[in-house]
């Protein structure tokens, strides 16, 4: 959403990359609100995607009973809004995933815990 500012509104931003170890991704599931918000984790550039399926997000999101029940072969992911199809074996730049992207997925067939999301 646009700011529409009543006086000049011009500051440098505080949350520039080169104050983070590794660039800020956002990583959200849809209709999974046992997690308000998308998670917002540092993955550095060269992290491949795959790496990212089985070693960040168990990290996040094992606690949700559906987690287990993923067929990662049907997500579908979402980069900023845009569909994604990723490639396991590309890293975070290669799919120009930076700083502060936001990276969502979708489990169809887990549609929320015990279906509460239809």
């Amino acid at each position: 959403m646009a700011v529409k500012a009543l006086a000049p509104y011009d500051f440098p931003p505080k949350d520039t990359l080169d104050k983070f170890p590794a660039p800020l991704l956002y990583i959200g599931w849809d209709q999974h609100m046992m997690f308000c918000a998308p998670h917002c984790v540092p993955m550095p550039p060269d992290t491949k995607f795959g790496d990212l399926i089985q070693g960040v997000l168990p990290g996040m999101y094992s606690a949700h009973p559906d987690f287990a029940r993923i067929d990662w072969s049907t997500v579908q992911w979402f980069d900023s809004g845009r569909p994604l199809t990723p490639d396991l074996d590309k890293t975070m730049a290669e799919h120009g995933l930076g700083h502060k992207s936001v990276l969502r997925f979708r489990t169809p067939g887990l549609n929320g815990l015990s279906g509460s999301a239809h």
